[in-house]
């Protein structure tokens, strides 16, 4: 039993003479979810074992509390603070990159990633990112503040003079630019030294050109005409452009790193299913307790009830039933007897299986999802970004521009030629800030994604919404996607008798048995509140049914052959039999002392939303195609009562990729939508993934976009809400463009020879934040496209 403690605030390491979980003097691993974390700031901390274990939050201190041994046995006591040796890294978005040390993309600045989740990311970036963005937010706010002041017809905000602003807005907005801003700083040197221009390269140039022409305001007004100052005679500053863009960024890069760290805990999540021990069986007979790596191919194991089957095999002695949800997301365990197979994270039930290990190690049926979960995400197409193209060619034209500006005004231009020529090309530049650009993509993508997960539609990422524009195929799996993932009776038939007593007897006969249909029964008689009787001389025959007494009356429940054997004739119900199964739904008989009462029908059902999903999936032109681990017939039978045009049966888990990875080669776009970890693979090859939220978390953390409720109608609202928002966010670029191109000009002096106007950096400043304010007003006109879930 692990202790628990909440963070002591005055002493956080009071007992560490225990041996924890950390491997040098300050960070620490949370066992449960792998994040790394400052001993100091641990949410609280736990004692298994004789080992001290810290954590990042209370949800991670209590799972590990109810199941210690889960988490120990899957993680070392001290796990590296450094990836291992030999690890490489690639970028997500373009995977041609592969470095053998953690840093960022020399194309697009994005972090690099472990490839293949194997291990443990390097998350210093991460934590870095978040000091840096904590005191931007702190710095910036005063700077607005001050800044904004005067627009609002406060001269002296607090009683400052002009000129004693300047110098506080310096020494507020210096550090954001130089040491909160130094990562995009780099990357933006580095876009420049590998000469791939892209967003950071937009940044860090209009950050750089704010942030120095405010330095030169303050330290050195007199360089400066007089058409460019006020008429206190200062000259205005933009360190809150600087620093408010600055602290923006840093927000998106900590949003990106997070959602990229989750590719790796998804195949984390699929490799806490293996166990780590086995109990193998020698020659002897004896049976001992083995570490996982030790198991060969040939040797036998004795799987116990309740233990999870560690490598595929072949039944060799037993019999039970085994929960392969986790693998397969199908609800119902499977029996398994002598020659069945078995795979390795799945579930044993009440039974004791002896098996011969067939598959171990890379080779079991879990190591491939893992595998193929891994490749899928790896070697997804990257999406080039519309505005990181454009941006290209910008960048470079309004340099062009402004040294051609420069040249014009130093030969041609009136005295001081050299200060007109400086100050005209800083125009040009400042009017060109990339912050319109900037925030054309992610502020639409941010107001989409939540207006999103109001109607319970959750993004992963920006990618996963461009790429839902253009989907033309949905591929569905049935168990727990079109049906609610859990057996339920649906239909009851009594012959002679009362609903409720046929429901009350079958139930009362059912409720020793352990078997999924008696579940469901019994599941059925509680919801409609009716008291069991009890029962006697129970007795459970398998694969046919069980007998028993209840309330004096003799009671059997099972098929027809179980009746049949029993002298009880069931031929006027044969019939409805027939039909139910034609629906693909499990048929039982009840018999009360001698005479057939009842006829019951068992199956997933069909959700109540589905029916609707599938015709507005239609009618937006999408074709749905179900793929599914049951039979063909079953498949058949609920594509038919949906309206489904394909739908293929007893599809292999590996498979599922396979029939996404066929559609793809016809020219389709195809979404998946899946909610067991057999459906991983599949959602990470689909264009777009789509798990539902009542599934399992890896089937979620493979997905691109995750149905909160698990309901299908959200699709459609997605589709409709990513169109949207990629027309929103061309809107956007035209715009930051549009301005851009009609203020270059003014700010070069096209009009000086004309009017003897020229456009100084405060006016190229209002135009700059006026572009920044028409991109943000046209975003949030997405919220109209809000809807209910």
């Amino acid at each position: 039993m692990a202790s628990t403690h909440p963070r002591h605030p005055r002493n956080p390491d009071a007992g560490d003479a225990l041996s924890g979980a950390h491997d040098g003097d300050n960070d620490v691993t949370d066992p449960v979810c792998g994040m790394r974390i400052e001993r100091r700031s641990a949410a609280g901390h736990a004692d298994h074992d004789g080992r001290r274990y810290y954590f990042c939050s209370p949800h991670c201190l209590a799972r590990f509390t109810a199941q210690p041994d889960r988490f120990t046995g899957a993680l070392p006591a001290a796990i590296p603070s450094q990836p291992a040796a030999g690890t490489q890294y690639t970028c997500p978005m373009h995977p041609e990159i592969v470095r053998a040390v953690p840093g960022d993309c020399p194309i697009c600045g994005m972090a690099l990633v472990p490839i293949g989740g194997g291990a443990q990311a390097d998350d210093s970036e991460l934590r870095g990112l978040t000091r840096r963005f904590r005191l931007g937010a702190a710095l910036s706010l005063p700077l607005v503040v001050l800044a904004m002041a005067p627009m609002a017809g406060i001269h002296e905000p607090f009683g400052l003079a002009p000129r004693a602003r300047g110098w506080i807005e310096l020494l507020l907005g210096t550090p954001v630019v130089l040491w909160v801003g130094w990562p995009i700083l780099r990357k933006f040197a580095r876009s420049l030294a590998h000469k791939s221009p892209n967003m950071y390269t937009l940044i860090g140039l209009g950050v750089g050109l704010a942030y120095l022409f405010s330095l030169a305001a303050v330290l050195a007004p007199g360089l400066f005409p007089q058409e460019f100052r006020s008429h206190d005679g200062g000259v205005g500053t933009y360190f809150e452009a600087a620093a408010v863009i600055v602290t923006l960024v840093l927000l998106g890069d900590l949003l990106q790193l997070r959602a990229m760290g989750r590719t790796s805990q998804a195949i984390g999540e699929l490799l806490r299913l293996a166990p780590n021990l086995a109990w193998r069986i020698d020659d002897q007979g004896e049976e001992r307790q083995v570490a996982l790596a030790e198991v060969v191919v040939g040797d036998r194991l004795r799987v116990k009830p309740g233990e999870k089957i560690p490598v595929d095999g072949v039944v060799l002695e037993g019999s039970s039933r085994v929960d392969e949800s986790m693998l397969t997301g199908e609800p119902v365990p499977v029996a398994k007897a002598r020659d069945d197979k078995v795979s390795g994270g799945t579930v044993n039930g009440t039974g004791s299986l002896v098996f011969r290990a067939e598959r171990v190690g890379s080779d079991t049926l879990l190591a491939r999802i893992v595998h193929m979960v891994g490749e899928a995400q790896r070697t997804r197409a990257p999406i080039q970004r519309l505005a990181d193209r454009i941006a290209a060619y910008f960048v470079e034209t309004v340099v062009v521009i402004a040294v051609i500006t420069a040249s014009v005004w130093w030969l041609f231009g009136p005295e001081p030629a050299l200060t007109y020529a400086l100050l005209n090309a800083v125009a040009v530049l400042i009017i060109a800030c990339p912050c319109a650009v900037g925030l054309a993509t992610p502020i639409s993508m941010t107001v989409a994604m939540g207006e999103g997960a109001k109607a319970g539609i959750l993004f992963r990422n920006a990618e996963s919404i461009e790429r839902m524009r253009d989907i033309d195929t949905l591929v569905v799996d049935k168990t727990g996607t079109l049906t609610l993932g859990r057996p339920a009776l649906t239909d009851l038939e009594p012959v002679g008798i009362e609903r409720d007593e046929a429901l009350r007897l079958l139930a009362s006969a059912e409720q020793a048995s352990e078997h999924p249909i008696a579940h469901a029964i019994v599941a059925a008689a509680s919801e409609s509140k009716l008291a069991l009787q009890p029962t006697a001389d129970f007795n459970a025959v398998n694969g046919l049914g069980v007998e028993a007494r209840a309330g004096g009356k003799r009671v059997l429940v099972g098929s027809r052959a179980f009746l049949d054997q029993r002298g009880i004739t069931t031929t006027s119900l044969h019939p409805r039999a027939e039909r139910l199964r034609a629906q693909a739904k499990t048929v039982v008989f009840l018999a009360v002392d001698g005479a057939t009462a009842a006829i019951a029908a068992i199956a997933d059902p069909v959700k109540d939303s589905t029916p609707e999903a599938i015709a507005a999936l239609k009618r937006e032109g999408i074709r749905v195609v179900m793929l599914t681990g049951d039979s063909q017939r079953t498949a058949d039978a609920v594509a038919q009562q949906l309206g489904i045009e394909l739908a293929i049966g007893e599809v292999l888990p590996e498979d599922k990729a396979a029939h996404v990875g066929r559609m793809q080669g016809e020219g389709r776009k195809v979404a998946m939508a899946g909610d067991g970890i057999n459906d991983a693979p599949a959602l990470a090859r689909a264009d777009v993934g789509i798990a539902m939220g009542t599934g399992t978390d890896v089937a979620m953390e493979s997905a691109g976009v995750t149905l909160v409720k698990g309901d299908l109608r959200a699709i459609a609202r997605a589709i409709e809400l990513s169109r949207a928002t990629m027309r929103n966010i061309k809107q956007n670029l035209l715009f930051a463009f549009g301005y851009n191109a009609l203020g270059i000009p003014l700010a070069a002096g096209a009009l000086y020879p004309f009017i003897g106007l020229l456009l100084s950096p405060i006016f190229a400043a209002a135009a700059m934040a006026l572009s920044s304010v028409s991109v943000v007003t046209n975003a949030l006109r997405l919220r109209r496209h809000r809807a209910k879930a």
